[in-house]
């Protein structure tokens, strides 16, 4: 892949109560794997493996000052949370292909976590990178390459009662998807990108990125229930931001609008918050291309306005 990715890594569901979802997830049918926990942090979790990728209950076992992503997403919901890519070499050569494509991404950072197994802890490691949220709109993401794949899956872990082999598709709800394109076009490559009526499909290695409105996913999928205005909060920030980078101020004000109506108390503070884990540059340019839409921030600690300055 030109962009260096591969496919899906995992995706992470963020929980409230870890044992609590483990039980739940086990009573589903699925085989967990033991409780890691990841070194330096509160978090721990529990993985459903499959033979290429894998689900990721991730909750707190303590609180702690660096969790901070998770613990504003779970003050709103529990559930999918985000994405992981596989780079399809290493982050290193992903992050080189991807700034190859004008793209912006981290420096690859190092995550270690220790896997309580009968006979011992081992602790896997992996290398993660990111992208601003402009260059993945309506879509958290990351990538994670595997350092150490050999401690992660087992024979005995691949299985599950329910039959269920892997991931084959994801499916995000956003309000439209037209202001998506640009960015995906240019991430994964225009013929990895299609769109029928209002759904667009993005390829991403053997595996399908869904973007729809909470109407059109209804009609794919009748009897399963969604929260629009939820899924509308999530991504019309990225839209807003999105169309004002493209210069499509107008556009980009109507979905500011939106995400007002939908996050009527979206700050400063909580937007950093949820966007811990991306440097610092990218956020800033993220809330730069929020004021040029006309958002005047509004920062929970200091209680005043933060607008445009000159």
């Amino acid at each position: 892949m030109r962009n260096g990715i591969a496919g899906i890594d995992h995706v992470i569901i963020g929980v409230r109560d870890l044992e609590h979802a483990r039980m739940g997830w086990t009573r589903l049918g699925f085989t967990l794997t033991p409780r890691g926990r990841h070194l330096g942090q509160g978090t721990a979790n529990y993985c459903i493996m499959f033979a290429r990728d894998y689900l990721e209950l991730l909750g707190f076992v303590t609180r702690d000052d660096y969790a901070h992503r998770l613990e504003a997403f779970l003050a709103r919901r529990e559930g999918a949370m985000s994405v992981a890519f596989a780079p399809a070499g290493s982050a290193q050569e992903a992050a080189a292909a991807l700034r190859a494509l004008g793209l912006h991404p981290s420096e690859p950072r190092a995550l270690g976590r220790q896997l309580e197994l009968p006979e011992g802890t081992v602790v896997p490691r992996f290398s993660l990178l990111t992208l601003p949220p402009e260059e993945t709109p309506a879509l958290d993401c990351f990538l994670c390459g595997h350092l150490t794949p050999e401690l992660v899956r087992r024979s005995e872990w691949l299985v599950h009662p329910n039959g269920v082999t892997g991931l084959r598709s994801i499916h995000i709800l956003v309000e439209e998807t037209a202001s998506l394109l640009p960015a995906y076009d240019r991430l994964f490559g225009m013929h990895e990108v299609t769109t029928t009526d209002a759904v667009a499909s993005v390829r991403a290695g053997p595996y399908r990125l869904l973007f729809s409105t909470p109407d059109d996913f209804a009609t794919m999928h009748p009897g399963v229930e969604v929260d629009p205005e939820a899924a509308a909060a999530t991504a019309y920030s990225n839209i807003a931001a999105t169309s004002a980078l493209l210069g499509e101020l107008p556009r980009a004000r109507e979905a500011l609008a939106e995400t007002l109506r939908a996050w009527p108390n979206m700050s400063i503070t909580t937007l950093r918050t949820l966007f811990a884990s991306i440097p610092e540059e990218s956020v800033e340019r993220f809330f730069a291309a929020l004021r040029l839409a006309g958002w005047e921030g509004y920062d929970e600690d200091a209680a005043t306005r933060v607008g445009p300055t000159s």
